[in-house]
């Protein structure tokens, strides 16, 4: 059996030489503090949040709000957008209807129909999760629908005539053949909706990583904003390393001959 390489230490080199120059710009006054905070002075921000919190609520409640709107949103859309995409990708017919809206609003900017959302929904938590739920439908059912149409014809065809029910197709043969596609989809879907999440925070909240970031801004507190960032990319990195641990155990045959 082939072994891969490690190629790790690779990431760690590019991660230590950013940290280094960031130390070392900051440390010789290259950049104003005022943009650019040094290490220091952002680790003396992050301890200060976790002691104190920020704005009256603790550190752990402004990631629980985030997580709280991030997670209901995405569980909507993989309960929406798989059946659909599987529908999709087998019926062109389902396809021909449903295709048009989604493409439509696809390549709106979300802050373009949020205020829409938040004009029906209301300014709490509801418009919010609809906004994210948004975001991470289009990619997902995309790639679902995608993942069907691919599968070859005579796999369907041979299940058929094996006398397999229509039902029997798509939990045996359409379903497992797709959870490649429906894997990725998923980590472009949780993406998508990531990065919305801070547009998702600007209105009315008091509370959310994304909308500490924009109050930090606010009163230009750089360091409590790098603090925020730090927080919503080792999140996201979190996130995308435990869907690809997914991926790896549910579909352990992806990418072998």
């Amino acid at each position: 059996m082939r072994v891969r390489p490690w190629n790790g230490w690779l990431s760690l080199l590019s991660i230590g030489f950013l940290l280094s120059l960031w130390w070392v710009s900051t440390g010789l006054g290259w950049v104003d503090p005022l943009f650019v905070p040094s290490p220091r002075q952002v680790w003396a921000a992050f301890v200060d949040i976790c002691r104190e919190g920020y704005k009256g609520s603790p550190l752990a409640v402004h990631i629980g709000e985030s997580l709280k709107r991030l997670l209901l949103a995405f569980l909507m859309a993989l309960a929406t957008a798989i059946p659909l995409g599987l529908l999709s990708g087998y019926s062109p017919k389902a396809r021909a209807l449903v295709d048009p809206l989604i493409e439509f609003y696809r390549p709106l900017p979300p802050l373009a129909y949020y205020t829409l959302l938040v004009l029906w929904l209301g300014i709490g938590d509801s418009s919010k999760i609809a906004l994210l739920f948004l975001a991470a439908f289009a990619p997902l059912y995309i790639a679902v629908a995608a993942g069907v149409a691919r599968i070859p014809r005579d796999r369907i065809l041979a299940a058929r005539s094996l006398g397999a029910s229509r039902a029997k197709v798509f939990a045996f043969v359409i379903f497992p053949s797709c959870l490649p596609d429906i894997f990725t989809g998923i980590r472009t879907a949780m993406g998508m909706a990531y990065t919305t999440l801070v547009a998702a925070e600007m209105v009315a909240a008091v509370s959310g990583v994304g909308w500490m970031v924009l109050d930090a801004s606010k009163f230009l507190r750089s360091d409590i904003i790098f603090v925020g960032i730090g927080l919503m990319g080792l999140i996201a990195v979190l996130l995308d390393l435990f869907i690809r641990w997914l991926a790896r155990t549910q579909v352990p045959w992806n990418g072998k001959e």
